[in-house]
């Protein structure tokens, strides 16, 4: 049974306040501090856009963390905010408390407004304000214009949304008058050429992540790169489904390669590189290496060609020497030499913390080449080799290297090879048969929590089955 707690004085003011927006107006300066964020969400929420502008004219904090208020957005509330934004750019409003700066449209994890509400209900508000972490500012405009405006763009339909449609439009309008800083961008499907004027509005060197996924060619990653060379501060690139079209000659892909990886010699702050189903990497890695200017510390390239000499161009630069994420699967290295990942191992063996080679068609023959390397990353936090086809007999000998890294949470290995058929269909008994076997041996020696035995990905779902410690079927 819930105890019902009456409003507090202040809400009840609040909501008379809303009922009446004239008085709203005219009473915002006399307006206690404390009452500014619970009345600025009612008003947001029940569309009082007259209460709304006025109460950003007079908004009592530096900032402004709108974003988290528009999970449903509303385009007639969102242009009662910009509208009050406006008379601050403008200073036609001179009031006592004006003290916005940031207008933050980002959906930041910091929650403003549950701090708000739970200091309120407890009777501790300033202590809580003054335990809330500021959000980060930019340092690249600062100064400059009176107000920021932050934004993180995701853009994954042909058409923007009317939010951000108006928003773009009312940023244009006030050139000069304001700062729009957008730290990270996301391309999921818009057309180039929208992208490429969206991004003509904001500080490419404001930019600290960006993922591209929109199966785009060659041709198009050479109009999208001289952007990315002026995102100097850029800390992460994410680039996926990039294909060559077959019409391209030799000389012509070099010259779209040469083009991007140039670009790559002005970033002096990348940590976080992501490549996947990215075909022009093939006999170009080590052009791409040579004009990284950083130590990076994350670096994923998956579903891609590699040629033996990628791999050993790989282990032999100076930007993986600090590593602390390495994901390679879905590189073929079936038939290939694996001393150069050895050789990688050894160099980022201080540093590793998580490891990914699934489905690289590792063998047997192979696994011998990487287990001294393997053995000695201590700092290794998660290992994945699911979907290589390997046997029971070098299952076990990979998972008694493994015991020696006493930092290990999360290790994923693949059913033993004799755990399918000669048409390579799964028999789900042996696969149970062998896992308990193979657990048993595990637990003998250490605890079996966070090893998971997993099998071949489903051909009708694309999930995987999993052993620990007994068999769990895939969603089909």
């Amino acid at each position: 049974m819930s105890i019902w707690t009456p409003p507090r004085l202040l809400e009840l003011v609040g909501r008379k306040l809303l009922r009446d927006q004239a008085l709203a107006v005219c009473t915002l300066e006399e307006l206690p501090t404390e009452l500014f964020p619970p009345l600025f969400i009612e008003a947001f929420s029940r569309r009082h856009c007259e209460a709304l502008k006025a109460m950003v004219q007079a908004w009592p904090f530096p900032r402004l963390p709108l974003g988290s208020l528009m999970k449903t957005p509303c385009l007639e509330t969102f242009q009662a905010v910009l509208h009050g934004l406006d008379a601050l750019l403008t200073q036609g409003v001179r009031l006592r408390r004006r003290k916005l700066q940031v207008l933050d449209l980002r959906d930041v994890s910091e929650n403003f407004w549950m701090v708000w509400s739970e200091a309120m209900a407890s009777g501790y508000l300033p202590d809580a304000m003054r335990k809330r972490k500021p959000a980060q500012d930019c340092s690249v405009m600062r100064g400059q214009q009176r107000v920021t405006v932050f934004v993180d763009l995701c853009l994954k339909n042909r058409t923007l949304d009317e939010c951000l449609t108006y928003l773009f439009l009312w940023v244009k309008q006030r050139e000069g008058l304001l700062h729009l800083c957008c730290k990270k961008l996301k391309v999921l499907g818009t057309p180039l050429h929208k992208v490429q004027s969206i991004l003509n509005m904001v500080n490419p060197e404001c930019i600290q992540e960006v993922e591209v996924n929109c199966r785009w060619r060659l041709p198009d990653l050479a109009e999208f790169t001289p952007y990315l060379g002026h995102m100097r501060n850029l800390h992460k690139l994410a680039l996926s489904h990039v294909d060559v079209p077959c019409y391209f000659s030799p000389e012509q892909k070099e010259e779209f390669v040469t083009q991007f990886t140039s670009q790559f010699l002005k970033l002096h702050h990348l940590q976080k590189l992501y490549m996947n189903c990215v075909s022009f990497l093939e006999g170009h890695l080590a052009q791409l290496l040579s004009c990284l200017k950083t130590p990076l510390k994350t670096l994923a390239i998956t579903n891609c060609v590699l040629s033996e000499s990628d791999l050993r161009h790989l282990s032999q630069s100076p930007s993986i020497s600090q590593l602390t994420t390495l994901d390679l699967s879905g590189i073929s290295l079936a038939n290939l030499s694996l001393v150069p990942l050895q050789l990688l191992l050894e160099k980022v063996a201080a540093t590793l913390e998580s490891l990914d080679l699934d489905d690289c068609g590792i063998e047997d023959s192979q696994v011998n080449a990487i287990l001294p390397a393997l053995s000695r990353c201590f700092e290794l936090t998660t290992f994945s080799f699911r979907g290589n086809p390997i046997s029971m007999a070098t299952l076990e000998n990979l998972l008694s290297h493994t015991i020696r890294l006493n930092n290990l949470r999360l290790e994923l290995y693949p059913a033993p090879r004799e755990s399918y058929d000669a048409s390579g269909a799964l028999c789900r008994w042996r696969f149970a048969q062998l896992g308990a076997e193979l657990m048993g041996r595990v637990k003998d020696l250490r605890q079996t929590k966070g090893v998971l035995l997993c099998t071949a990905c489903c051909p009708d779902c694309g999930h995987r089955a999993f052993y620990n410690p007994e068999v769990n079927q895939c969603s089909c």
